[in-house]
């Protein structure tokens, strides 16, 4: 008995494997805008029915992993982070304790990472919205932030105090980089307090970093006062690079698989309507920079951009333009001076006109706005679940 007892504990050491550790960081759609009540429009699709099961117990309540932890930090620097096991909730938020109702990529990242590895898994998320990485998440070896020529004549004109200005920019440059690797370390030096089934002596390993940012440099006219013509965001690829080269030095993992979830509001740029067209090349000539670290040499194998635009759903864009011709028609109605109960007679009829009855619920799927992916659990989810696949296949 005593020799079967030690052959069981034996053969389960040999087997014993580290916890997996994955981190996710960004702004505001790494921190997600979907609402959980966006959830059954994911079953309105034939194609991703499935998702929506991984995601919905038998009771129709979100999924909870109770072996995928997650803590995840944002609000500021003096907010807990919240912890807990994976659900839905775990999306935007004013401060990281309380509580949500809105999804972001970690909650189909942790659904499809937990079928593809054995182990325990932990995930740190970190996230802000309306950061850049030029400068809020500057990483170390990207050095200071430098005004261009074109800010600096701009400063000049509008009378600005350019020691003021220089001053504040080395106040907020990185600030947002230390408190994401501040969290991460601060994890990483006791697992067990967020993950209870966390064996210090089987450790952890980092197994995946996600990268989900972008929109704040895409709009940013005067870090990048070239945006419109090709190499115009140079730049960022640039900060991008060091950016990977410090994370893994930081945490002391030089090969540590990385993935960059390429900004993707809007869909294909090349399905753009006719509303969209002037900005198709400033949109795809930064998505184009946001992707090109994967394609350098140095992180050949080892970095990869997922691109985000394949999630879009066409189908919600139809029915959101429905709605705009609704917003537009009320304003019209309402400079013909009628009464309210016109108006809402008026409208009532039109409406009805307009609408299907699928896109009655098609409207339900969307919660946010256009640059938060339409607040779409649809769309958020499929980027989560890319993002999984894509570290899982750098890991291998």
């Amino acid at each position: 008995m005593l020799s079967l007892c030690f052959a069981v504990v034996s053969a389960s050491s040999l087997t014993a494997k580290p916890m997996k550790v994955y981190i996710l960081s960004g702004q505001s759609n790494m921190e997600g805008h979907a609402k959980i009540s966006s959830f059954d429009h994911i079953g309105m699709d034939p194609g991703t029915v499935p998702l929506l099961k991984e995601m919905r117990g038998k009771n129709g309540s979100p999924t909870v992993l109770d072996d995928v932890w997650i803590t995840y930090r944002t609000g500021k620097a003096e907010d807990k982070p919240g912890v807990g096991k994976l659900t839905a909730g775990f999306g935007s938020r004013r401060v990281s304790t309380e509580a949500g109702e809105k999804i972001g990529p970690e909650f189909t990242f942790g659904i499809y990472t937990r079928k593809l590895v054995n182990e325990p898994i932990l995930i740190i998320k970190t996230a802000w919205g309306g950061k850049s990485i030029n400068t809020d998440f500057r990483p170390p070896s990207a050095g200071p932030y430098e005004f261009n020529e074109k800010q600096l004549e701009t400063f000049k004109k509008q009378g600005k105090d350019l020691a003021a200005l220089k001053a504040a920019k080395v106040e907020a440059t990185g600030y947002y980089y230390r408190m994401m690797m501040d969290h991460v370390k601060a994890v990483l030096a006791d697992p067990g307090k967020v993950h209870p089934d966390y064996n210090a002596k089987d450790g952890y390993e980092i197994a995946g970093f996600v990268w989900f940012q972008g929109w704040n440099d895409m709009v940013d006219s005067g870090t990048y006062p070239n945006r419109g013509q090709a190499g115009g965001y140079d730049q960022y690829s640039e900060v991008m690079a060091h950016f990977i080269r410090d994370v893994r030095k930081d945490l002391d993992a030089p090969k540590l698989p990385f993935v960059i979830g390429v900004m993707g509001a809007g869909g294909p740029t090349d399905l753009y309507g006719k509303n969209q067209q002037r900005y198709k090349g400033t949109h795809q000539g930064f998505r184009d920079a946001m992707a090109a670290p994967a394609s350098m040499p140095e992180f050949k194998g080892n970095v990869t951009a997922v691109l985000t635009e394949k999630y879009w759903d066409p189908e919600l864009d139809a029915v959101d333009q429905k709605r705009s011709q609704v917003r537009a028609k009320e304003k019209e109605l309402k400079k013909e001076g009628l009464s309210k109960k016109a108006l809402s007679d008026a409208m009532e009829k039109f409406s009805a006109d307009l609408y299907t009855a699928r896109d009655l619920e098609l409207l339900k799927g969307i919660t946010n706005a256009d640059y938060h992916y339409k607040g779409s659990a649809k769309i958020m989810a499929g980027i989560g679940k890319a993002f999984a696949e894509a570290v899982y296949e750098l890991g291998k």
